[in-house]
């Protein structure tokens, strides 16, 4: 289980990987139109694949002359049970958590714009 979790937890560890996943929470994607969005070569996407699919998060398939790429939900229990075992974090409410990223955002732009006036 340790190396599992050590697996997925390092593949959700790159913003590039996370998006991808966003990405494909709408539908099965081929491997092109998951590159697309970035600024960075097909190789580079399928290395970002590759990680994604060794862990478990996806599954790639060959459909004719596409590869395709769908999300494993099934994935994320393992961590999720895991961190649940943690008992005394509350449930994140993320419209909360959306409010006071903006709210840290304003005073840190505040606070850089009252340092450039000094």
């Amino acid at each position: 289980m340790s190396a599992q979790l050590d697996s997925i937890f390092a593949a959700l560890a790159d913003p590039t990987r996370r998006a991808i996943l966003s990405m494909l929470l709408e539908d099965d994607m081929a491997v092109t139109d998951v590159a697309e969005p970035f600024d960075m070569s097909l190789a580079a996407i399928s290395k970002h694949l590759g990680v994604l699919e060794r862990a478990g998060l996806i599954a790639q398939e060959k459909r004719g002359r596409l590869k395709w790429c769908k999300l494993e939900p099934s994935a994320l229990q393992s961590p999720s049970v895991w961190m649940q075992g943690f008992g005394q974090f509350d449930p994140v409410n993320l419209d909360d958590f959306e409010k006071f990223l903006a709210a840290e955002i304003k005073a840190e732009s505040s606070n850089a714009e009252a340092i450039e006036l000094e």
